[in-house]
């Protein structure tokens, strides 16, 4: 019992540290946001799934802190999907010391106690972000589970881009990006995306969305 405790303690010391170190770096990045959704201006009355690849995860953290419209009456906050592992352990205390909530489980389960999960907490007016490609890879290669949670819920997918203009690249599987101090990131709230409640061809909405982010983080991508 006692080392189980002393490794959550050692988690959550690590999620409170990496939390700190991101604020002071993100304190100090120059931010440019094209909200093309109207979604900072005009936040929608439901829920959102927000969609952007894993090695985006700090220029999104960056631009939920600073225009998230969490004191409009619509938004309910946001939870992150994270893994079920001790690296999704200190993800999800990062994001709380973020202000974000989490939900531990993969996306990618169809019909399973996840994605009934997934499903109700969108249904509580959360706003759902995931990774699709996290938290193992492949690098951009988009799992199902987003756009089968779209389709089962109804609730629109919402397209997260960013750039970043100096950044470290590490040395992961998806070459995950920290931003250097007084940086600059470019975040691109994309159009609304729905899936036809109807269609029979998942794969093909899947692939379409998989081609569409890729390209667009392929375009903006630093060299590795």
């Amino acid at each position: 019992m006692a080392s189980s405790t002393g490794r959550i303690n050692k988690q959550a010391l690590l999620a409170a540290i990496a939390a700190t170190l991101a604020r002071l770096i993100f304190s100090t990045i120059r931010l440019r946001m094209n909200d093309r959704s109207g979604f900072l201006t005009n936040p929608p009355d439901g829920p959102r799934i927000l969609v952007f690849w894993h090695n985006r995860i700090p220029a999104i953290s960056v631009g939920f802190l600073r225009h998230y419209p969490g004191k409009h009456p619509s938004r309910k906050g946001v939870s992150v999907l994270t893994s079920p592992s001790k690296d999704g352990d200190i993800l999800a205390g990062v994001m709380a010391n973020l202000g974000m909530g989490s939900v531990r489980g993969s996306s990618s389960r169809r019909g399973s106690t996840a994605i009934r999960e997934l499903a109700a907490l969108l249904e509580s007016g959360v706003d759902l972000a995931i990774t699709p490609d996290g938290p193992r890879g492949p690098k951009y290669s988009l799992g199902p589970g987003a756009v089968f949670l779209a389709q089962k819920t109804g609730i629109p997918i919402m397209l997260l881009h960013a750039r970043y203009h100096n950044a470290i690249r590490l040395k992961t599987w998806d070459n995950f990006a920290i931003p250097l101090p007084f940086s600059r990131i470019d975040i691109t709230i994309d159009h609304y995306l729905t899936i036809d409640p109807e269609t029979t061809d998942l794969e093909a909405e899947r692939l379409k969305l998989e081609t569409y982010l890729r390209e667009e983080a392929e375009k903006t991508d630093l060299p590795a």
